[in-house]
This record gives structure tokens, sequence and C-alpha cells, in this order.
């Protein structure tokens, strides 16, 4: 009999290669959990292929090659395949996460017998392989002919990267459909960035950016003191890392958060120490870190970790103190209270690092151990609930966090962290433009005003009282309020942004320049608003270059912070780039529908020419 030979045919088509991050590294720690995890992925998956009109041409273990009758098709299936993880990893821990990488191409393919092959294949592997996980990396040719059809969200242009047994050399894209987790994410996208940079642009190019200060790894160097390997500061240096929740009851983590908290706040206020912001340091929660890993990262000595188990009336919390630069155990102590002893146990534990670590206290510091919170676990809980909903930052859950606020007030109307919420709450709605009427900013102030009443000594009531003031034009009072919780907490990296906000508006943006670089020391991992901040110091300074890098540093990391995409709208009108000034004014309609320029007037510039020369350059790029 004659062998049947095989049939064999060749035409352009759209390729997709899909990745499950992680998948060998998990089967190994946990084998029934992945698949259970890889279950969930390819239902993820097949159901956005069907609905894209995909095909599944073969699976190999946890990857897809797909493809697909058009690119726009393949783009989409990406985006809500990118969208569907995103919701489901939402709220979930760590190791029931689950991220994927894709890769999208156009190009020639060979299909035989059922199976596909050629260098269509080939490149969109490559690609997949270059994406950073939860994000889409896509050629040229796609991005030509989908640019003008989808809305691509944050596209980060990798240059012309050299892909493995690939000859041709050509333009890749990052499609970043959401800001990257931390900046270790968001900084390898950048140097993967520059490298392909490097490889295209003239030397003599590239000495002027230098030397111009405008690119972006210059940027990074200048303004990015969370590069590995920082310099330890000149005193003993902490973080605190998210408490483990060993009660077995996920819906107690706003308990464990808060006792964290409450630790980071406390060490915050001693002028001794250096200590990392509560936000940098919630970026490794639920992660199994090594010391070392967050030492270099974050250029500090100290690490305080630990666990909390909650039951019925009683706690035990387990805390140790690691020398990072070492990896010794410094301390370590496990304590069983009852669940009212808590507020004495979290005092016993930052009095036992000051002792350790030999720090010299002030009276002032000193008192941080006769706290005047509360002794109302039921306050105390609600107090927390009500700081967690804050955090989500959305209407409803400002709406939330009002209520339990206003519950922790009633369970104790001496509790004037409750107040602080409160009037948060209020701030919020007025700012937001929610609610922007002159009550709601009174009931900001009136309550901030009520917790200094309670204990002079809470930071976060005067950073209250002083956005209050910077709202109600009262540049002088706002300045000293800030100053104030400064001097409480000299630690408190929002605080270095409160001060720097207001005396960017207040005409000083030099000053607030440099109050920005001093909280993304202490925030190293979070530093999105910071980095606004700096970015709208630079404008103000008609500083251009510098304020488009930093500002598109801000929109890496969180494409839909509107305040970023103003200034770089003000930016390129006055620069007279019309065509990206006007993209930025869509972007800002497009995240804040509402927005107009006498909404821009209300702003708390203190300067009436600086306010109308934002407005005119607003106006000019199509906002009306």
């Amino acid at each position: 009999m004659h062998e049947q030979l095989a049939t064999e045919t060749r035409k352009l088509a759209a390729i997709m290669f899909t990745d499950m991050v992680g998948f060998s590294r998990q089967m190994g720690a946990d084998e029934a959990r992945t698949l259970r995890l890889l279950e969930v992925h390819d239902q993820i998956v097949r159901q956005a292929v069907i609905e894209y009109h995909g095909h599944v041409i073969k699976t190999i273990g946890d990857a897809f090659l797909l493809e697909f009758p058009s690119v726009v098709h393949a783009v989409q299936c990406a985006q809500r395949i990118q969208e569907q993880f995103r919701a489901h990893n939402a709220g979930k821990e760590v190791a029931e996460q689950v991220h994927v990488r894709i890769g999208i191409h156009l190009g020639d393919i060979v299909q035989r017998d059922g199976d596909v092959f050629g260098e269509g294949v080939n490149i969109a592997s490559r690609l997949q392989a270059l994406a950073e996980p939860d994000t889409i990396c896509i050629s040229h040719k796609v991005y030509e002919e989908v640019t003008k059809k989808l809305p691509l969200g944050a596209v980060v242009s990798l240059g012309r990267p050299r892909l493995k047994n690939i000859a041709e050399r050509f333009l890749v894209y990052a499609l970043l459909s959401q800001p990257p987790k931390g900046l270790r994410q968001a900084l390898q996208v950048q140097h993967l960035k520059l490298r392909q940079w490097r490889r295209t642009l003239q030397v003599a190019a590239m000495v002027c950016l230098l030397l111009a200060g405008v690119g972006i790894m210059a940027i990074k160097n200048r303004y990015f003191p969370s590069t590995p390997a920082l310099p330890l500061p000149d005193k003993p240096s902490i973080v605190v890392l998210p408490f483990t929740n060993l009660s077995g009851d996920p819906a107690q983590e706003y308990f464990n958060d808060g006792i964290t908290e409450d630790l980071t706040s406390d060490l915050s206020k001693l002028s001794g120490l250096f200590i990392i912001a509560r936000n940098s340091a919630f970026t490794y929660k639920g992660k199994a870190v090594k010391v070392q890993e967050v030492s270099r990262e974050l250029g500090v000595r100290y690490i305080l970790e630990g666990s909390v188990r909650k039951a019925d009336d009683q706690i035990r919390i387990t805390a140790q103190l690691i020398d990072a630069t070492t990896g010794y155990q410094v301390w370590s102590e496990q304590y069983d209270r009852p669940l009212q002893g808590l507020f004495a146990l979290q005092d016993e534990i930052v009095q036992k690092i000051v002792t350790t670590l030999k720090l010299q206290l002030s009276l002032a510091e000193q008192g941080i151990f006769t706290r005047k919170g509360t002794d109302n676990l039921e306050a105390y809980d609600a107090y927390l609930r009500g700081l967690e909903h804050y955090l989500h930052r959305t209407q409803e859950a400002n709406a939330q966090a009002r209520q339990l606020g206003e519950k922790a007030v009633a369970l104790d109307p001496q509790y004037a962290e409750a107040y602080t919420l409160l009037g948060r709450t209020y701030l919020r709605e007025y700012f937001w433009g929610w609610n922007r009427t002159p009550p709601t900013l009174e009931q900001a102030l009136v309550l901030a005003q009520k917790a200094i009443a309670l204990d002079a000594s809470l930071p976060m009531a005067h950073r209250l009282l002083a956005y209050v003031y910077l709202w109600q034009k009262q540049y002088d009072r706002a300045v000293t309020a800030a100053e104030q919780a400064l001097a409480l907490d000299p630690n408190d990296a929002e605080g270095y942004e409160t001060l720097g906000e207001i005396l960017s508006f207040a005409g000083r943006p030099q000053d607030a320049l440099g109050l920005a670089k001093k909280g993304l020391r202490l925030n190293p991992r979070q530093p999105v608003s910071l980095l606004w901040l700096m970015g709208r110091a630079y404008l103000l300074m008609r500083q251009y270059d510098e304020a488009i890098a930093v500002l598109k540093q801000t929109l890496l990391r969180n494409p839909n912070y509107f305040a970023a995409h103003l200034d770089l709208a003000v930016i390129y009108s006055e620069l007279g780039r019309g065509e990206e000034a006007r993209a930025e004014v869509a972007e800002v309609l497009r995240v804040s529908p509402g927005l107009s320029l006498e909404m821009m007037r209300s702003r708390p510039t203190k300067d009436p020419a600086v306010t109308e020369r934002f407005v005119e350059g607003l106006r000019r790029a199509g906002l009306k």
C-alpha cells in the first residue's frame, strides 16, 4: 500500500499563544489545587475563544495555541481573558489567583493534518514569553490593524526586541489593561523597554537624552529609590509585613490588617526609627518572600512579621523581628491573651522593639504607650471594617465606610480615630465631586476638629484638617496643619504627600518636589500619587521633559489616574502638540465623564494666573 501523503495548506492568520504563569512551580507545591485552578483557567479561556469566534488549535499543558478570523477578534478575546482573570482574582489569596501571559501575531501559518506550524506560530509563542504576567504582547502588524478599531488601554512600546530564532526585528507593544502590581513589575517592563531602545537609538541621541535627563532610565535612577540594593538609612530601619491570618476565616483579614497598620502607625511616630509605609509593605501580602530580597527592595535592615489567630474572646499573636542583612532572628515572642487585652498587647510589642533596637524616646514619643484610642472592641472592629471599605476608593465603599464610622462613634463617643475616618469620607465625597457643596466640606472640618480635641497627637486628624483648609483656600493654616502632622509622624509618606500637594497649590512647586522625593523613599512600591505630585511640580516649573517622563510613569502604574492625564494635556497643549493633548483629554473624560473647565476653576490654586493657564491649555485640548 502506498503511504498517504500529508495534506498541507498555507494562509495568513491571527495567532494567539497563552500561558498560565508559574504552572510548573505550583504543580510542585500543591498539585490538587493547581489542577483545580487549571480547570478554571481552561474554562475562562475556552469561553472567551468561543465568544470571539476563535479556534483552539491545540493545548500544551497550561498553554493554548489559538487561531482567529481577524486580529480584532484576537485582541478582543485576549482583553476579555485578562478581564475575566482580574475578576476571578479579586479578593482571593495569592495562592488562589490565576495569571496569564498572552502573545498575538498576524502572519503566515502552515496547516498540516490538523496541526499548525510556521513563523506566525513561532512569533506568537515568543511574544507570549516576552509578556509580563497579566499583560498582552502584540506585534507591530497586529498593532497597525487594531489601534484605530479598539480601545487598547495603556500601550507600552518595547522597541524591536531580538526574539529567539526569529531573524526579523519588528516593533512590539505591551497592552497593560491595568496598572502593574508593584514597582518591581513596572520597572521590569521599563527595563525591557530600555534594552530595546538602547539597541536602536543612535549613540549621539542617547547621550543627549541622558544629558537632558528625560530618559525613563534617568528618571528611574533619580527618582525611584526602590531599585535593588538601596542604601540603608543612618538610623534603625524597619518594615512591618502584613501579619498572617491563622484564624481559618478569610473574613478576618481586615482584623489582621488593622493590627499590622496599628503597629506600623505606632512605630512610624518614633523619630529615631525609619519605617516603610503601609502601602509598600502590603504589596508583599500573601506572598512567600525572602527577607534579604525585601531588605534590598525597600532599603531596610529589620523586618517585623508574624501571625494572628482570633477565636471567640481569645487572641494569639506571634511576632518576630529579623535582621534581614544576616537573616538572623533578633527577637520573637508568642502571646496568648484575652481579646480585651489587644491594645495593651500591641503596645507591649512596640515597646519590645524599642528596647531591642535600643531606641531613645522623647517624652512625647513615650506617649504612644498610653494610647487614647478606644477600649471598646466592638467600636474598634467597626472602625477597622470602615477603614477597609474606605481604602477601596469607590462611592459605594465610601458610603459603607461612613456607616461603620458612625457606628464606631456611637459605640464610643470618645474615639478620635473614628471621627477622623468619618471626616475623611466627607472630604473624599467633596474632593471627588460626588457632593461638592459647602456643608460637605464643613462637616469634614467639624469632624477633624473633634478628633483633634479628643487626641491632639493623631497625625491623620491634622492631615484631614490640612486638606479642608486647602479647599477653603486658607493656605497658611493648611501648611501649619500639614507640618504638625509630619512633626507627629516623621515617617509618614502620606504626610509628605499632603504637605507637598498643599505647597504645589500654594505656588511653591520646588518645595513640593523635594517632599515628593522624601515620600517616595518611605513608600517605594506604591508611588503613584507621589509620582503625580512630582510631575505636577515640574509642570508648574515649566520643566516639560521631566514632567512628561514622570507623568507617563504614573500612568504606567495606573492608566486611570485622570489627574496625570489632565496635566499631560496641559503640557502638550502648551508645547503645540495638539493631537496628543486631545488624546489626553479623551482619556480624562473616559475616566471622569463629568469633568469640565468650570470644575477646573474650582481647584484650590492660590495664583489665579496658574488657574487660567491650566484652563486655557485644557480648552485648546478640547475640554469644555
